[in-house]
């Protein structure tokens, strides 16, 4: 079909540099960092299409968003923001994850059950089918600001991300208190430049690292034919006393792992006779579950581990974790899920009205 949008799908959107420390000085937007899923969106009149980071359709995946897209009086548009699914005032990443399902029913009753929220930050055509892409950051700002105010008023689906040049403000949110305690982490972009697709020069991202001490109640074996150790596996315990995994930690030196193979194998000890976990357990069926995924040592549950995570969700963090150091000063009952419960006020408070904050240019 013609579309009349300067932008068709497949555009790529841009991208953030991993850096380590928010970065301050003249010229900087901050935004919260979402937990959820990249989303271009494109309307035409009729045609509607969602696009992931990556390229492809998520149209048919959501639903309740398409419709609610097309309820708008804006009948031409390209949208850059994030899908997320708000559950109990925070936001679930598996829940988001579960949307991702091959069968049309199933996606529709999950839409209706958990349906997701749009959350945007940057306007990419406007609603008279003119490119911004081209434009400063802050001219597409003050545009996504325009557009929100005139569309979005009342609308509880389609949200406008809060940004802030204010430095402090962006740190604020970045704690480790309250909604802090939540975040992905902050995204900073250059308010000078244009929107650049597919790259990732001109926007960076400071993610929200966290601690936890485990119990070490495992291991795998990076291959079979060496016997030389891949990972450990981690547990905590919850509130009845069961030991559950909750995850691996793998990046240790050729030499550390040698070590470490001769400390678990003295370890090993059957699950019938203590060993292991006696919660949930490695290799639990899945989609995503392979032959391999069930293959492990169980150990006695005796040393317990510091490891840094980004985020535990659904009883498990979601990547690998970094180890820090041994903890032989704790007792592995110590080693609770309350370390990576959420305890903060939950994001979505970041919605709120009043969070965008413009710092007073100085004046020459």
């Amino acid at each position: 079909m013609h579309m009349a949008l300067p932008i068709k799908p497949p555009y790529l959107p841009m991208e953030a540099k991993l850096v380590d420390d928010i970065p301050g000085g003249e010229g900087w937007q901050y935004e919260p960092k979402w937990d959820g899923f990249r989303c271009v969106a494109f309307r035409d009149g009729d045609y509607l299409e969602l696009q992931s980071k990556a390229g492809e359709t998520l149209t048919r995946y959501f639903p309740e968003m398409v419709e609610a897209l097309r309820a708008l009086k804006a009948k031409r548009f390209v949208l850059d923001g994030e899908l997320v699914v708000p559950v109990d005032g925070d936001l679930s990443f598996d829940d988001l994850l579960q949307r991702i399902h091959p069968a049309e029913s199933r996606v529709r009753k999950l839409a209706a059950q958990t349906p997701a929220n749009y959350i945007l930050f940057d306007l990419l055509a406007d609603e008279r089918a003119k490119a911004l892409v081209d434009h400063r950051l802050r001219d597409r700002r003050a545009a996504l600001e325009a557009f929100a105010e005139k569309y979005l008023k009342g609308n509880s689906q389609i949200r406008l991300s809060p940004a802030t040049t204010d430095l402090a403000l962006a740190k604020k949110w970045f704690g480790s208190v309250g909604i802090g305690a939540t975040l992905d982490g902050i995204i900073a972009k250059r308010l000078d430049l244009d929107y650049r697709s597919g790259e990732r020069d001109g926007m960076v991202k400071v993610k929200k690292m966290r601690t936890a001490d485990c119990v070490v109640a495992g291991y795998r074996y990076g291959s079979k034919a060496t016997k030389v150790l891949g990972s450990l596996l981690l547990g905590l315990y919850d509130d009845d006393g069961l030991l559950h995994h909750v995850g691996f930690c793998s990046a240790f030196k050729g030499s550390e792992r040698e070590k470490l193979t001769a400390m678990m194998e003295k370890l090993r000890k059957p699950t019938d006779k203590g060993g292991g976990f006696t919660g949930r357990s490695p290799g639990g069926k899945s989609r995503w579950s392979t032959e391999r995924s069930g293959e492990w040592e169980s150990v006695e549950p005796k040393l317990v581990v510091e490891v840094q995570y980004d985020h535990f969700s659904g009883g498990r963090f979601r990547h690998g974790t970094k180890f820090l150091r041994w903890r032989p000063d704790k007792n592995p009952r110590q080693c609770t899920m309350d370390q990576v419960e959420s305890s903060g006020e939950g994001v979505l408070k970041l919605l709120m009205p009043g969070q965008t904050r413009r710092r007073r240019s100085k004046v020459a």
